[in-house]
C-alpha cells in the first residue's frame, strides 16, 4: 500500500512539472520609465513638444507627435520652441526637442527628465547631428526611431528590448542594427502608456497653455556649461550611471530640493 501511495505521488509530480511546461505562459513586460509619470488631473491630457528643430528634423517630430498621440490618455501637441538649440534649456510643463552638432561625445540621442517625487515637472529631448550627418544615420528610418523614442522616455517609457542584435518587436522603444520596422510605437506601448495614467493626481505638472515664452538667445557660448536646470551633453554632467550596458545608458543627477534629473542615453555605435 506505501509503495502504491508513494507511486501515485511521484506520477501526480510528473503530471505537475509536465503542465508548467506544456501549458502556454502569457508574459507582458514592463517597461516604464520606474513610477515616474507627469501629474494631470483628468484624461486625456495633452503635453507640448517645443519644436527647437532644424527643417531637417521636422517631419520626424511631426510622425512622433502622431504616433504617441494615437493613446488614448494623452495627446501631443507640437509648439514653438523657445530655446536656443545647443543650450535646449528646459520649460516647466513641456518637453523641448532639439537638435545640433553635440560633438563626437559618443551619444546619438538622449532624453532627459526632470522629477519631483514620482512626477515629471520638465522634460528634454536632443538628436546629435555629428553623427545623423553620417552616411549611416543620416536615414528617415534612424531618425524616426531616435524621435519617437527619446519623445517616448519623456512621456514615462522604458525601453522594451535593449539587445540591437535581437529580433525586431516593431516599436521604436526596442533597440535595433535595422531601424526599418522600429520607426513607431506599438500595441504594447499604448497598453503600457494606460497602464502609467490609469490614476488621475490631484495636482497637475503639465502647462495648461499652448503658450510659450520668449526666446532666449546665447551670444558666444562654446558648449554647455551643465547647470542642474541645463545639464551639458558630456556624461560627466548627468550625474551618476546606474545603468550601461554598452548599447543604452541611464544616469541620474540629485538636484536641490530633494528633485532628480533623470537621462537617458542611445550611443552610437
Amino acid at each position: 500500500m506505501k509503495r502504491k501511495w508513494i507511486s501515485r505521488n511521484i506520477l501526480f509530480v510528473l503530471t505537475l512539472i509536465v503542465s508548467i511546461f506544456v501549458l502556454p505562459v502569457v508574459v507582458l513586460a514592463n517597461h516604464s520609465w520606474g513610477s515616474y509619470h507627469w501629474g494631470r488631473i483628468s484624461n486625456p491630457f495633452t503635453l507640448k513638444l517645443g519644436d527647437n528643430l532644424s527643417s531637417s528634423w521636422d517631419s520626424h517630430l511631426a510622425t512622433t507627435s502622431s504616433d504617441w498621440s494615437q493613446s488614448s490618455v494623452l495627446d501631443t501637441a507640437i509648439v514653438a520652441g523657445n530655446t536656443n538649440p545647443r543650450r535646449c534649456k528646459p520649460t516647466s510643463g513641456q518637453v523641448q526637442v532639439c537638435n545640433s552638432a553635440y560633438g563626437n561625445n559618443g551619444w546619438l540621442g538622449i532624453a532627459q527628465i526632470w522629477v519631483s517625487g514620482n512626477h515629471i515637472t520638465q522634460g528634454n529631448t536632443k538628436v546629435n547631428d555629428t553623427y545623423f550627418a553620417t552616411a549611416k544615420y543620416n536615414t528617415p528610418a534612424w531618425k524616426n526611431l531616435v524621435m519617437c523614442q527619446e519623445v517616448g522616455h519623456t512621456l514615462g517609457l522604458n525601453h522594451q528590448d535593449e539587445n540591437f542584435g535581437n529580433t525586431n518587436l516593431g516599436t521604436c522603444m526596442d533597440y535595433t542594427n535595422d531601424p526599418g520596422t522600429n520607426q513607431h510605437p506599438n500595441v504594447h506601448d499604448y497598453e503600457m502608456l494606460e497602464s502609467i495614467y490609469a490614476h488621475l493626481d490631484t495636482t497637475s505638472t503639465v502647462s495648461q497653455s499652448l503658450s510659450h515664452g520668449l526666446g532666449e538667445t546665447v551670444r558666444g557660448m562654446v558648449g554647455n556649461p551643465g547647470t542642474d536646470e541645463n545639464p551639458g551633453e558630456n556624461p560627466s554632467d548627468w550625474g551618476i550611471k546606474i545603468n550601461d550596458n554598452g548599447n543604452v545608458g541611464l544616469y541620474v543627477r540629485e538636484l536641490s530640493g530633494g528633485r532628480k534629473l533623470f537621462t537617458f542615453v542611445i550611443w552610437a555605435k
